[in-house]
């Protein structure tokens, strides 16, 4: 895929698929046909948890 696509294009489709958590050919294969590897990639979003809930304790119920 190097030779067909570029170094740099591979790369940065493996970028894509290890974010993705699909490290198959198929997957960088299909990256690369459908250009997606120039495509900006997505930051993870953080997980937004709560401060408070009703079934956490908190650290004062166990001193």
């Amino acid at each position: 895929m190097g030779q067909s696509y570029g170094e740099s294009r591979l790369e940065a489709a493996c970028q894509r698929a290890l974010m993705l958590g699909s490290c198959r050919y198929k997957s960088i294969e299909s990256i690369l046909k459908h250009r997606l590897d120039q495509q900006p990639l997505e930051e993870q979003q953080e997980l937004a948890l709560p401060d408070t809930h009703d079934n956490i304790r908190g650290p004062a119920y166990y001193h």
